[in-house]
């Protein structure tokens, strides 16, 4: 071969050799995984947040929505996901596996409450769990605390099997839930407490348009995990990043937008009234 064209070669091998080497230095993007948990424009807010934790944790991240827990959850555990903001109920059936990274404030606690929604107007309304006996109940997703576990030990505790309703169907998202309540498509509906207060907050209509029927005792309000097997010096940097939040006027902003006041480290312990309900619901089918 000609010595120039050896020369060339040379080059282009060298030049490829530094490229690989500045794309194994830069951070691999942190990928976190939500569901339908953000009520305004969910898109634009997310492209906010993830830029603003990239700058302070010094990684891209971007943010994956998904409107079903399972799919998050199903790519949490697969690893193709480094954190996920799920719900109390999955955290606990897989907290071996999971680490807590930081729990959300509303209104000063780490705690959320399950509702129990009517519409405003209709006939022959709900005024009980008892009295859904023959009506048609709303659920949010098969893995909601709020929206499905909660609901399943309630109607227990009213002595209804699951075949005394004429109907039941998951709505798959907290919003879902009020919209088809307000409707009318369903009798009532098991929702967020936090999701339908902030509806209400926004004047949104399927939330104006629905009544709280029943509240539920306080749970650990929905957490942001990582997989503990993963757990590295970014999932701590990703934790921080969020615990410092109400510390300057961006961070606020976002929390605003989320109706929260800011985020804390989170013990196993914040989600044992979860496992005690779990344990309830299961122990009351196996009577059944």
């Amino acid at each position: 071969m000609h010595r120039r064209s050896l020369l060339g070669a040379a080059a282009v091998m060298a030049f490829g050799a530094r490229a690989v080497r500045a794309r194994a230095a830069q951070p691999r993007p942190l990928r976190i995984g939500v569901t339908a948990v953000i009520l305004s424009d969910q898109a634009a807010f997310l492209a906010r947040w993830a830029d603003y934790l990239s700058q302070r944790i010094g990684v891209p991240l971007s943010f994956m929505a998904r409107d079903e827990y399972q799919p998050i959850l199903d790519l949490l555990l697969d690893k193709q996901l480094d954190a996920a903001w799920i719900c109390g109920y999955p955290y606990v059936r897989h907290q071996q596996r999971l680490r807590l990274l930081a729990a959300p404030l509303y209104q000063g606690r780490p705690l959320y409450q399950s509702y129990l929604i009517r519409a405003t107007a209709g006939n022959a309304r709900p005024s009980s769990w008892a009295d859904l006996r023959g009506k048609v109940l709303a659920y949010s997703d098969p893995l909601s605390n709020s929206g499905w576990l909660v609901a399943q030990g309630r109607l227990a505790a009213a002595g209804l099997k699951p075949d005394d309703l004429r109907h039941t169907f998951f709505a798959h998202g907290h919003r879902n839930v009020a919209e088809a309540v307000a409707a009318q498509l369903a009798d009532a509906g098991a929702i967020d407490g936090y999701v339908w207060e902030t509806m209400r907050q926004l004047n949104m209509p399927a939330a104006m348009q629905t009544e709280v029927l029943w509240k539920s005792p306080l749970y650990g309000f929905p957490p942001i995990v990582s997989v503990a097997a993963q757990h590295s010096a970014v999932h701590d940097a990703l934790q921080k990043a969020l615990l410092v939040m109400p510390d300057d006027a961006t961070g606020r902003a976002l929390l605003a937008d989320l109706n929260l006041d800011g985020f804390v480290p989170a013990e196993p312990a914040l989600f044992e009234s979860v496992q005690q309900l779990l344990d309830v619901v299961r122990g009351s089918r196996l009577a059944a």
